[in-house]
């Protein structure tokens, strides 16, 4: 039964699962070598209907998930559907419509130096892939890949975060009911069994988490020459300018900003908002926290909406963030309340934030909130690009040529305008960071395309013209590779 009052389960919290050894992990990679291979010729219809029957069970254990996501996140029912559970859905049902056209070749026109030639570009399956999942939205960043990962027609490792016991072990139970373990394997553990798949010669590894932990993958995949997808984070802003909807943007950036508490990779981490409409904006800001989240401290600290911070550890490093901003002289706006015991930080907004201070430099991952100001938008863009490409952006204006003069004079793994967060939903876009923010996209087609290889395939042979290029090379033939390369001159009609 679930506690009501604090959606925390009256059972106790789940103890995370022991790490495997490496012998087992080398025995399951070992396993799924030939259905690898097997998958290669795998149809549409075939991959369809394993992606169906993991959609069947995951709804066939949705009280269980909401369960399990109040014991390790007191996570409310309807975030989970919202955040964890829609999301998965949504890839599901995008793959089912379309794996059909993704998996056809995708014939090219011939250029010049090709005539007479039928080329294509052919997507394979990369073979057997890893995706290591974080802990912030746990089911959704671990199905989410694995659909993809399915459509594509590969078998797959499933690592969880060991932080979300509860959630990864309902996860462990959804994937052994649906899959044979040579083609879905699942294993629970901390940082040993990450570092032992990690030594495995997977063909792609999909990793979502820390820019730190994204370098230290990347580095155990170059030892095998493995493709990568990194989905990291960073510190995305969100600029306010004198235009905005002011009421507009507050209500949408608190959405965003406390969703999950904070814990979430496209989170705007810091504001950076017109000194002229500074002030509305906070009292809008301060509206809109009451009418989300409680009008008192105690309304919002007894809100079972809001999520918890994931575990201990995270609570005292974003309490002694908290700490070193007010020490530095930051005015706390709204929140500042710590009950450590509860794994509770208040929303927090913060005001005079001075330079050096904790919550401007790092990532905070949690419910602080710096506001900064600006007077001069070129000023303001500049300052975004004097930081690590953040993996969103977003912008509130109505005035069409500053967001131009934003969108084009910075760099990010996605953009939103007068909107934030939405466009992780938005299945026919590309999701994904650059460089410090992440390497390749997902979400699907792009993420169909970052399990698969595209191959290339020519047919057909051109004998006259492709013995132009053979040897002897006398002067006539000379003469004559010379007048096809000038007239690579000429454009192309």
């Amino acid at each position: 039964m679930l506690n009501p009052d604090n959606l925390a389960p009256t059972s106790a919290p789940a103890r995370p699962a022991s790490d495997a050894t490496p012998e087992q992990l080398r025995r399951a990679f070992d396993a799924q070598a030939a259905v690898a291979l097997r998958l290669r010729t795998s149809t549409a219809r075939e991959r369809a209907a394993r992606i169906r029957k993991l959609r069947d069970a995951l709804l066939q254990h949705r009280e269980a998930l909401h369960e399990a996501f109040a014991q390790d996140m007191h996570k409310s029912p309807a975030e989970v559907e919202a955040t964890e559970l829609l999301p998965v859905m949504d890839e599901i049902r995008h793959a089912l419509g379309r794996v059909g056209r993704w998996m056809k070749p995708q014939g090219v026109w011939p250029t010049s130096t090709s005539l007479g030639t039928r080329a294509a570009v052919h997507y394979q399956p990369r073979g057997r892939v890893l995706i290591i999942a974080p802990w912030n939205y746990p089911f959704n960043l671990c199905f989410g890949p694995l659909v993809s990962a399915v459509a594509a027609g590969n078998t797959v490792v499933l690592k969880p975060s060991e932080m979300t016991p509860a959630v990864a072990a309902l996860m462990g139970r959804i994937v052994a009911q649906v899959f044979p373990p040579e083609e879905v394997a699942y294993f629970e553990g901390g940082p040993a069994t990450s570092q032992a798949l990690l030594d495995l010669p997977f063909d792609h590894i999909f990793f979502t988490g820390s820019p730190a932990v994204g370098k230290i993958v990347m580095a155990a995949a170059a030892r095998h020459l493995a493709s990568v997808t990194l989905e990291l984070g960073g510190k995305s802003p969100t600029l306010i300018d004198e235009t905005a909807d002011l009421a507009m943007a507050a209500e949408t950036v608190m959405w965003g900003k406390f969703l999950n508490n904070g814990q979430t990779c496209i989170a705007p981490d810091y504001l950076l908002v017109h000194a002229s409409v500074k002030a509305p904006f906070i009292e809008h800001c301060l509206s809109a926290l009451q009418r989300l989240y409680g009008a008192t401290a105690q309304d919002r600290q007894g809100n079972p909406d809001l999520t918890r911070v994931v575990n201990a550890r995270h609570t005292d490093r974003l309490a002694a963030m908290l700490q070193d901003a007010t020490s530095r002289g930051a005015r706390i706006v709204a929140g500042g309340e710590v009950a450590a015991a509860e794994r509770y930080i208040a929303p927090t907004l913060l005001d005079n934030v001075p330079e050096g201070a904790r919550v401007l430099e790092e990532e905070i991952f949690g419910p602080l909130l710096p506001i900064c100001t600006y007077t001069d938008l070129d000023s303001a863009i500049a300052g975004i690009n004097a930081g690590p490409k953040p993996l969103a952006l977003y912008v509130f204006s109505r005035n069409a040529q500053h967001v131009d003069r934003v969108v084009q004079g910075t760099s990010s793994g996605g953009v939103c305008v007068n909107t934030a967060m939405l466009h992780f939903a938005h299945g026919n876009l590309p999701f994904g960071g650059v460089n410090n923010s992440g390497l390749g996209n997902a979400h699907g087609f792009y993420g169909f395309k970052a399990f698969s290889h595209e191959r290339a395939v020519l047919r057909g042979t051109p004998l006259r013209l492709v013995k132009m290029f053979f040897p002897p090379f006398t002067a006539g033939r000379t003469r004559l590779i010379r007048r096809v390369v000038d007239s690579l001159r000429l454009p192309m009609l």
